[in-house]
């Protein structure tokens, strides 16, 4: 299949623009919005995950966690060739949602607590990234 062209509305385009609330003119713009979000939020999780692999008690949930974690790169590898191909830089505004998800998570490895409570607490809060990230952020 032949490789699109990026479509150019009838406004002239500046150099980078702004895809924020204020400035989308167009479904190409929500799209890219959308997916700066998306490619913050999972370098979000890229940063969190090495400590939670730290925390967890369970070779078995350690194993899994890296196994998200390979998952994750390959997620912006595919994610910087969709910048690639639209013609786009990467970069965007920090994902609130996901920061969010993340601190929550993280107070759980805070304070001292019975490692197989730590285990599940971590358990519950990757499973809210993994909703997190279905859902397209």
């Amino acid at each position: 299949m032949p490789a699109r062209t990026r479509r150019q509305s009838t406004s002239a385009r500046s150099a980078p623009h702004q895809h924020d609330e204020m400035h989308m003119q167009s479904l190409e713009d929500l799209f890219v919005k959308e997916i700066k979000d998306l490619y913050n939020a999972e370098q979000q999780i890229l940063k969190a995950l090495p400590k939670m692999i730290r925390e967890v008690s369970s070779e078995e949930l350690q194993q899994a966690l890296r196994q998200h974690f390979d998952q994750t790169k390959g997620h912006v590898e595919r994610l910087d060739q969709v910048f690639a191909d639209i013609g786009e830089a990467a970069g965007g505004a920090k994902c609130r949602g996901m920061a969010g998800i993340l601190e929550e998570g993280s107070q759980m490895l805070r304070g001292p607590a019975d490692e197989s409570v730590k285990d599940a607490g971590i358990i519950s809060a990757a499973q809210r990234v993994e909703h997190y990230e279905m859902a397209g952020c």
